[in-house]
């Protein structure tokens, strides 16, 4: 499983810039485009009454004041990734993408 630091890297890789956030703070002033994501749930398998494995679900938002921001389909070619939903939100276009990492 690979760590949520290699998950940082590859989204500012994508996104092309460092604007790429992890649970930023409500007075924080986000510059855009960008990427907030978040850690939404660890699911778990089981097999003989043991847990085997563990997979980190990602919510990843792709905020921009364009609605066909290019990274969206970038990370949609990642494995384990669906579009949620889009939503509009202070005059910005959110993007939400579940992904698994």
């Amino acid at each position: 499983m690979a760590s949520r630091l290699e998950l940082q890297k590859k989204l500012e890789e994508l996104l092309g810039s460092i604007h790429v956030y992890y649970q930023p703070p409500e007075n924080l002033k986000m510059e855009y485009p960008a990427i907030r994501y978040s850690l939404s749930r660890i699911e778990s398998n089981y097999a003989n009454d043991a847990k085997y494995s563990n997979f980190k679900r990602y919510e990843v938002i792709v905020i921009d004041r364009l609605p066909d921001n290019k990274v969206i389909e970038k990370i949609l070619e990642l494995p384990f990734s669906s579009l949620d939903r889009h939503y509009t939100s202070d005059n910005l276009n959110h993007d939400a993408i579940i992904l698994y990492f």
